[in-house]
């Protein structure tokens, strides 16, 4: 019984928050193959690891924020983007 439930709660989530989860975890698979584990595994000592992995996130926090900016912005300025384009 709980699978049948499991499958129709799956079918309940719409496709596009579906496409947005995808795309999230493989922006974090590349996020932590391609910053996270080079910097962390450049160093040797406990703490210069410690110390990389939370530059590390610094960074994954300003990407966010400027994804976050720059979709806002899109959003916003849609209309002006168009009359541009057209």
């Amino acid at each position: 019984m709980g699978r049948v439930q499991a499958l129709l709660a799956i079918q309940k989530i719409e496709n596009e928050y579906l496409l947005f989860g995808v795309a999230g975890l493989i922006s974090l698979v590349a996020f932590v193959s391609l910053i996270f584990v080079p910097a962390v595994s450049s160093f040797g000592r406990i703490w210069e690891k410690a110390a990389a992995g939370f530059l590390s996130l610094i960074v994954l926090l300003a990407l966010l924020c400027l994804g976050i900016a720059f979709g806002l912005g899109f959003v916003y300025y849609y209309d002006e983007i168009v009359n541009l384009l057209n």
